[in-house]
């Protein structure tokens, strides 16, 4: 039984310690502390422009689903009525597409960019390796020729080596 649960101990850290695991929890750390900078841009520049072309925050908007919606003036809670959220749904949505753009431009455009150079770059290794290659047989092939043909002619290249 301690062997069982040191080899399933043993698979865990295995797996811990692989680089995508790291890379996966460093992502979710850098997603989270940019996801709260979207947000403060949205609640502290976005919601204020779109409150001075109307008469309030964005994420007060709202309509009411059933009659007029009355709300308690202190705490700004609603005593009767279905209120609908709109605004607060636009605002995620702005935070949402905010984030995707940024992500997508600066990090995921220039990693795919950069892969694509560095593909190209090991294909044209490849190819001159190929080129190497087939200059190399050549050169052996002429040698073989040549040793044969030191030899008095008398015996022929190997059929099928050509």
């Amino acid at each position: 039984m301690s062997e069982d649960k040191q080899s399933v101990w043993e698979g865990f850290k295995a797996f811990l310690m692989r680089g995508n695991v790291i890379d996966l929890a460093v992502a979710v750390v850098i997603g989270t502390a940019f996801t709260n900078v979207v947000n403060s841009v949205v609640k502290g520049l976005i919601n204020p422009v779109v409150g001075a072309f109307g008469t309030k925050d964005l994420e007060r908007y709202r309509s009411c689903l059933d009659g007029p919606c009355k709300t308690d003036q202190a705490s700004g809670e609603v005593i009767r009525g279905i209120p609908i959220m709109w605004g607060t749904v636009l605002s995620a949505t702005l935070s949402f597409l905010i984030t995707a753009a940024v992500v997508y431009f600066l990090m995921v455009l220039p990693m795919a960019k950069f892969l694509a150079r560095k593909a190209a770059r090991q294909k044209a290794v490849e190819e001159k390796q190929a080129q190497a290659e087939a200059a190399e047989i050549v050169l052996l092939r002429e040698i073989r020729d040549e040793l044969v043909a030191q030899r008095g002619g008398s015996g022929s290249p190997v059929p099928g080596r050509e």
